[in-house]
């Protein structure tokens, strides 16, 4: 049994265990749920407001990307306004209210990060990326709540995944300060899109349910609990893919280098 725990405890799954609880992966996806409903959502809300005749609505866009059926997007629908209402009721307090949050969302995405690389904390100067990074989310939204392919579904989840990829890959060098080499960052965006694309099948099959259950139960608060639960989601999988992106990172090296050994050992 012992060798059977070292064995483990030296595995991948074992290094990736011992990582994540340094992480903290689920306080840190808590942590994100609670400030990306107070970031994401009234941002959404007002890029896709931007464009009321191309864009969706946070409603339908939010539905979308939960993946959820139709009767339970007009669940989720009947929890905002309409686009076009909210830029014309947005005050300046609720607009500085909300770039603070954003602000704090991109410092504990960046901590994250920097917990994930095992690197020490960036300078106080080096906020100014929290202003860039939300900046790009917030062009990066837009061009999401505004692009609309319906009628080319599979141009439309390319188009989406490869945005995402990129943005998620910038991300983490603009945050980390460039710190880490792109090239060691590419695996953990990769990661986090796949991850997001089965947290979207997963939400289809559990959440869509879901919503019509706690609506019936507890009427609007219920959908808001099932959109607050997806965020979780979403953190985790954020912090999860950039930290399976390091190990794979880690490994990828040492298996090649093993490999040509073994090519060495047996043309020799």
């Amino acid at each position: 049994m012992r060798r059977a725990r070292r064995a483990v405890s030296r595995s991948t799954v074992g290094r990736a265990w011992r990582r994540s609880s340094a992480l903290g992966l689920g306080q840190r996806a808590l942590g994100f749920a609670a400030l990306g409903f107070l970031t994401l959502v009234p941002l959404l809300i007002i890029v896709s407001s931007g464009d009321p005749e191309n864009g969706r609505g946070f409603a339908q866009w939010l539905g979308e990307g939960l993946g959820v059926s139709r009767a339970s997007r007009q669940q989720v629908e009947h929890l905002f306004i309409q686009p076009g209402q909210a830029l014309r009721t947005t005050t300046a307090f609720g607009i500085a209210a909300l770039a603070v949050f954003g602000l704090t969302l991109g410092a504990a995405v960046q901590s994250g990060y920097e917990k994930v690389w095992d690197l020490p904390p960036a300078r106080w100067w080096a906020r100014w990326r929290h202003v860039v990074w939300l900046t790009v989310l917030t062009g990066y939204l837009f061009f999401s709540a505004t692009t609309t392919l319906r009628d080319k579904p599979l141009a439309g989840g390319v188009m989406a995944s490869l945005s995402a990829l990129l943005f998620l890959w910038w991300s983490q060098h603009m945050l980390l300060g460039g710190r880490i080499r792109w090239r060691a960052l590419f695996p953990g965006a990769m990661v986090t899109v796949i991850g997001l694309l089965g947290l979207r099948l997963f939400s289809r099959l559990v959440f869509s349910p879901l919503i019509a259950s706690n609506t019936v139960s507890f009427g609007p608060v219920g959908t808001v609990l099932v959109v607050q639960s997806w965020l979780v989601g979403v953190g985790v999988v954020v912090f999860g893919g950039a930290l399976v992106g390091r190990l794979l990172c880690e490994k990828l090296p040492r298996r090649t280098r093993t490999m040509k050994r073994r090519r060495r050992d047996a043309t020799s």
